[in-house]
């Protein structure tokens, strides 16, 4: 990078933790560090969730996602809206009412200590791991611009963010996640518009849509029923809504968010319009990814987007990586041709079009096989990188692309988002381990300063654990599609203790923590054996809660149901 460059991403990123700092001062109680005094208006609160959604991950790798298998990935969040819907009806009452610091409080009230612990236990394992891939996405930045080791990135990059985090709690995450995803938008929507402008000249926004449709990357919706495939619109729709139920009805790090704000209303109109702005969002952020692919048709591409990597192999076997370019050489260039030769035939409206797209396809099926071939050699190589490189792609387009200045300013985004979410992550985990485990298990109730304390060390120790999981997310492929997964695995058994205790008042926390613990040992080993795909795992896990208390009803006699 540029000095510009660097003096852009250098002050960006000191002016968000020096303002973190400065918003989040003087923290004397933890229902201002854990809960910002309830006092977040329904605008931040909306930024607050989308923040904390949208990461790294999310500008990173959802571009090479789009890239590599089409745009159908935005099918995942099509139950959004309706989970959205839910979740204002049913949770967010109960949580205001009883003004809890945690999702997991209503549980022991509602069914026991165990059941609250086991639920918190199961948030914390999933929300610690998926927090350490996303403090790996952004160190995949540093580590490429500076050509460091990963594993020191990492260090660097969660360490950063730990330090309005640790000193200014809810507060200072608030009010930054707002600063921040104004920040993200305004830089992706203009790194979109420079996309465009970069084409070759002629080349308008139709055209590249255009080129991105033959070749297959526009598959918003895909309407045939696999069990086994991840993103169509019935696993969007039916899984999507589990999973987005249970991640924002569930997860401390969202709930989180909109317990902070001043009232109902405002929790509800911030979750409601989440539901409204996600699904164009990341269409749009979708839509860079499928256009790359169009600018890469029609622009010499690399023949790894993980330059480092390919470098090693390079190294490593000279001639079956001088076989490999000169093939890949000969590829792009005839890709490149028929690209051109496809629009000028459309704008001519020529009987030869057909011919040509079915030529282009044909072609892009073969530099899809010489990837392949690339990526299986460098995995083969031992190298200890990453087994694919989608989430490289955006970051290519970045580096070697857009102006000075620019470049500073998207790796800062890329950074920024990854705050948001981490910070917030962080600040639920603590939250959790405090209320839900620590405190639960301790000798006595500690006075406001030492709790205080102990929050802040807690925020510190998961601080720490995220980072560590991060020296092992090298190995995961797809980022966005890896977090996901991983929340898979979990999410449904969590939703499912929730559904029974807010729709079957009969079953009591002896049956549901039974029942929980079985729903995951079948979540886990249906993952295991891959039976379906992972977006399903959110509704068997939900079902089998439910089915395995009911079942218990049968076998056990409930006390008598405590009201909330």
């Amino acid at each position: 990078m540029s000095n510009i460059d660097w003096a852009v991403l250098i002050f960006t990123l000191f002016a968000v933790v020096a303002y973190g700092v400065f918003i989040g001062r003087g923290q004397k109680s933890n229902a201002s560090y854990l809960k910002a005094d309830n006092k977040i208006p329904w605008y931040i609160v909306l930024l607050g969730i989308m923040a904390t959604q949208a990461s790294a991950i999310t500008f990173l790798s959802a571009p090479g996602q789009a890239y590599t298998d089409g745009m159908r990935f935005v099918q995942y969040y099509f139950g959004l809206p309706l989970a959205m819907i839910v979740i204002c009806i049913t949770f967010i009452p109960i949580f205001q009412k009883l003004n809890v610091y945690t999702a997991y409080e209503y549980l022991e009230n509602r069914f026991d200590k165990k059941t609250r612990v086991l639920t918190s236990l199961l948030f914390l394992f999933s929300r610690g791991l998926s927090t350490g891939i996303s403090i790996y996405a952004p160190s995949i930045i540093l580590s490429s611009v500076l050509n460091w080791n990963i594993y020191l990135t990492n260090i660097l990059t969660g360490g950063i963010l730990l330090i309005y985090t640790y000193v200014g709690g809810a507060k200072a995450i608030a009010h930054t996640q707002k600063l921040q995803f104004l920040i993200i938008l305004g830089t992706m929507a203009f790194a979109g518009y420079l996309l465009i402008q970069h084409m070759p000249d002629g080349i308008g926004f139709k055209d590249a849509l255009y080129l991105a449709g033959k070749s297959g990357k526009l598959n918003v919706i895909t309407t045939e029923f696999d069990w086994k495939d991840k993103y169509n619109i019935w696993s969007g729709l039916i899984g999507g809504f589990f999973l987005a139920l249970s991640y924002f009805g569930t997860d401390q790090s969202q709930v989180g968010r909109y317990i902070t704000a001043k009232d109902n209303t405002n929790a509800k109109m911030g979750l409601l319009l989440n539901g409204l702005v996600k699904i164009p969002m990341q269409f749009a952020i979708l839509l860079i990814g499928a256009l790359l692919f169009a600018f890469f048709s029609l622009k010499p591409a690399p023949i790894y987007f993980n330059e480092r990597s390919y470098q090693y192999l390079k190294e490593k076997e000279p001639q079956q990586a001088a076989a490999f370019e000169k093939e890949h050489n000969a590829l792009q260039k005839q890709f490149t041709q028929q690209s051109h030769q496809i629009l000028a035939e459309k704008e001519k409206q020529s009987p030869l079009l057909s011919a040509s797209i079915a030529d282009f396809k044909s072609t892009q099926n073969k530099v899809k096989d010489l990837h392949a071939r690339v990526e299986e050699a460098i995995n083969q190589s031992n190298y200890n990188a990453e087994k694919t490189d989608t989430n490289y792609i955006f970051l290519y387009f970045v580096k070697n692309t857009l102006p000075v200045g620019m470049v500073g300013l998207l790796f800062a985004v890329i950074f920024l988002a990854s705050w948001g979410s981490i910070s917030a992550a962080l600040n639920s985990l603590a939250a959790c381990s405090l209320k839900d485990v620590h405190l639960i298990f301790g000798a006595k109730a500690p006075d406001d300063e030492t709790e205080l304390k102990y929050s802040r060390l807690h925020t510190l120790a998961w601080g720490i654990f995220s980072i560590a999981v991060a020296m092992f997310a090298t190995q995961m492929g797809s980022l966005i599609e890896a977090v996901n997964v991983l929340g898979s695995l979990f999410y449904g058994p969590i939703l499912g203790i929730f559904l029974v205790a807010f729709y079957f008042k009969k079953i009591d926390g002896p049956i549901v923590f039974i029942s929980a613990i079985l729903a995951e040992i079948v979540v886990i080993a249906v993952y295991k054996f891959d039976i379906i795909s992972f977006l399903w795992l959110n509704v068997i896990g939900a079902a089998a809660v439910i089915v395995f208390s009911l079942l218990g009803l049968l076998f056990h006699k409930p006390r008598a149901v405590v009201s909330e």
